[in-house]
């Protein structure tokens, strides 16, 4: 107390102290409404901007529709039948979109009746894609009539069978009878023709008539929905636990938000009135929304999530990620950030300095880029040639606030961001950063240390795929580093208009490059800053598409499997989700099929999760295309289990962040005699969809780990602990020289009653 006046120590001695609290307390109070004002100013321009979605936003807005309507009304009946004819084809495109399917089936039928009257030679070029159109809006049609309005847990996964082929036949008998009239009169157009026989196989299929109904120049082959691989079903119980709520295109985030230990569920919608849903895992096997109980009622939108405990208090935070490809005013909406307050959340954006502006993004990650112990927050955003939108790299001040320093860390990209991952690829410490670009080369920043980052891609060839979206660093083949995963979300050329032949020319082996299409990338990292592509050498060679992507190890023997949820807006993109499977690092095999993963539905968000606490992750994904006539279901795969060990590591940093997010594990076990390691580093999987912080370690047949090791970033320790117990999960608090096993409680999944 040297130094403290005497003054002082008397008002102390004399019980004087509360008063020397008063404006530490006034200062809480003050915090506190700004808090609670920044909240309902967030519900408040959330409600303006659905207010104003109909004038603004191009995907769910009905200006457009209205203003067709009104041409039809006044149409001129001196002037050309063929423009008429267009303004009907036109009408039914945008009333597909809004999910009018049975008003888009009459008014492609009456395009189709004018354009009738001509000879065929004489049509204009819309008219050729009359009959394709046609049966995508039937299909519409079967799918609401069937997976829709009485779904089960075989609908729209491919091969359909099942429960998933429709009772009411209607709409797949109408589809089939148009796309057949559609392959019929593709003559030369080879991107019809493909596009047309896949939907005339699923078609078939959800009428029960695949393969035999079809012809021969009609007919897949049926090798293309079977398997020689042997794995195990995984089934979707999203239906029987009420987790499947139907919404368009958004993120997911499975984790533990209420802090009881077992990993509950959050989901979004990119809708502007699409309300974020939380659903708490009650630990018996079932699930129970709370999303009013925590405060969550009213935040709505968003097309992706991210988790992480940006306060250090032990409650892992959400970042709600909007506005992107919504483009020009559309797109300008605030993200959010939800404050974790013991399962109840608020926003605090405004207080955090996280919305002074208001630009596109889905795209972002955490990380300590600075080692400073708190988790910073990069946001990718949509630039453009007409809107030249700087990415944002906001640093954790340690108060609650946060400050963007991505110009002067030289990390603003200027791109047409779509995908974000943090790693410490050269292992000198400092995180990374990776950022997935559409239609422009990607950007790998090296991290200096000291503030400001070397953007590096082109110098060490990552820089490709032009055409991106979720992407990742982890480590495939457990040798210690980490590899990049870099998907490509290439349609063909920008002028094509069957989006969907690339995909199937893959499939079927021919050169999706005809049609301009790219493939994926899979960069093997060497731990000293070089990368070289493996993806042929593997077996990732096809045209996939994804939008939301995770991985996680689904057989326990230590090697990262991934799911790609894939798709894009267009209502023919009725293409397999996909599941590959890693041996040993060896190579990647696709068991979509034999797994029952080929959901033909939109993916967004995925995470691996061992949701019922049995071992094994299960796999949660996010569902819905981007217009309001494609909405779905979420669904929850339930692993049926491989009998493989594991081991699940929570890390409790201390002077690092509270969750260890940077950090690094080693897994030595011993399996039928062959020593081996296991590797991880500590995040949420994947740029589109986040897995549990706590990490899940398959060990094979291994009942022990030998060696556990855990490296901390920031203090560039190393702790060690020996002999641990397989089958359990594991605290470890940063310097501690013990570890905390649990034994969890293992339940099955069940429908509520």
């Amino acid at each position: 107390m040297s130094g403290v006046p005497a003054l002082a120590l008397a008002l102390f001695a004399a019980g004087s102290a509360p008063s020397l609290q008063e404006p530490l307390q006034e200062s809480k109070a003050t915090a506190r409404a700004e808090e609670l004002a920044g909240h309902r100013r967030m519900l408040e321009v959330l409600a303006d901007i659905h207010a104003k979605m109909p004038r603004q936003n191009t995907y769910f807005g009905d200006r457009k529709l209205r203003k067709i309507e009104q041409e039809i009304a006044g149409f001129d009946p001196q002037l050309s039948r063929k423009a008429l004819a267009r303004l009907h084809h036109d009408l039914a495109q945008n009333q597909l979109r809004l999910g009018s399917n049975e008003q888009a089936v009459e008014s492609f039928e009456k395009s189709l009746e004018i354009v009738s009257e001509f000879p065929r030679a004489e049509w204009p070029p819309f008219a050729e894609k009359l009959a394709y159109n046609l049966g995508m809006a039937w299909m519409r049609v079967g799918e609401r009539a069937n997976c829709v309005l009485h779904h089960s847990a075989e609908s729209c996964i491919l091969p359909i069978r099942g429960t998933g082929v429709h009772a009411d036949r209607e709409g797949s008998r109408q589809a089939l009878r148009w796309l057949r009239e559609a392959l019929r009169g593709a003559g030369e157009n080879q991107a019809l023709a493909l596009s047309a026989r896949w939907l005339v196989n699923v078609a078939a299929m959800t009428l029960g008539e695949y393969p035999g109904a079809l012809s021969e120049e009609e007919r897949l082959p049926p090798s293309l929905f079977t398997s020689e691989v042997l794995f195990p079903r995984f089934q979707d119980v999203a239906p029987a636990l009420g987790v499947n709520c139907f919404d368009l295109s958004g993120g997911a985030v499975a984790d533990d938000l209420d802090g009881d230990g077992l990993l509950d569920l959050l989901s979004s919608s990119w809708a502007t009135d699409g309300q974020i849903r939380f659903f708490k895992n009650v630990g018996d096997g079932t699930f129970e929304e709370r999303t009013d109980a925590a405060n969550l009622r009213g935040i709505v939108g968003g097309l992706n999530l991210l988790q992480g405990d940006t306060d250090d208090d032990g409650d892992l935070d959400v970042v709600v990620l909007r506005g992107a490809w919504f483009f020009g005013p559309a797109g300008e909406l605030p993200n959010s950030l939800l404050r974790n307050e013991g399962g109840s959340f608020l926003d605090v954006t405004f207080r955090a300095g996280l919305g002074e502006h208001f630009r596109p993004t889905q795209a972002g990650g955490f990380a300590d880029y600075d080692l400073d112990g708190d988790l910073d927050l990069y946001v990718g955003n949509e630039a453009s040639p007409e809107a030249r939108i700087p990415s944002e790299l906001f640093q954790n001040q340690g108060d609650g606030t946060f400050r963007d320093r991505a110009k002067e860390a030289g990390v603003e990209n200027f791109f047409f961001a779509k995908g974000v991952t943090w790693g410490d690829y050269d292992e000198d410490g400092f995180p990374d950063l990776y950022v997935s670009n559409l239609a422009s080369p990607n950007r790998l920043y090296h991290n200096r240390g000291e503030g400001t980052f070397e953007e590096v891609a082109g110098k060490l060839g990552v820089a490709w795929p032009l055409k991106c979206f979720p992407v990742w660093f982890f480590d495939y083949d457990d040798d210690g580093h980490l590899d990049l995963y870099v998907s490509t979300y290439d349609q063909g050329q920008p002028d094509a208009d069957f989006r969907l032949a690339p995909v199937v020319a893959s499939m079927l082996g021919q050169d999706p490059a005809v049609f301009g299409a790219e493939l994926p990338r899979l960069y093997k990292g060497d731990g000293k800053g070089g990368f070289r592509d493996v993806a042929a050498e593997v077996g990732l060679t096809a045209v996939t598409l994804p939008m939301g992507a995770n991985f996680g190890d689904l057989d326990n023997d230590g090697f990262l499997d991934f799911y790609l949820g894939t798709g894009y807006p267009g209502y023919d993109g009725l293409i397999p989700n996909l599941m590959y499977w890693n041996r040993g690092g060896k190579r990647f095999v696709d068991v979509t099929i034999p797994g029952g993963f080929g959901h033909l539905q939109k993916g967004h968000g995925v995470a691996f999760a061992d949701l019922d606490q049995d071992g094994d992750q299960d796999v949660f994904e996010q569902m819905g295309g981007g217009y309001p006539g494609d909405a779905f279901g979420n669904v929850l795969y339930e692993n049926p289990g491989f009998g493989n060990h594991w081991l699940k590591v929570r890390l409790i940093g201390v002077e690092s962040n509270r969750f260890g997010v940077g950090s690094r594990l080693r897994a030595e076990i011993v399996e039928r005699g062959t020593r081996r390691s296991v590797f991880r580093h500590v995040n949420s999987g994947g740029s589109f969809g986040c897995n549990p912080l706590v990490q899940h370690l398959g060990l094979g047949q291994a009942e022990k780990v030998e060696v556990l090791e855990v490296f901390w970033p920031k203090t560039k320790k190393t702790q060690v602990f020996r002999d641990v117990p397989a089958d359990r999960r594991v605290e470890i608090t940063e310097g501690s020289d013990e570890l905390r096993v649990i034994e969890e409680r293992s339940f099955r999944f069940r429908a509520r009653e």
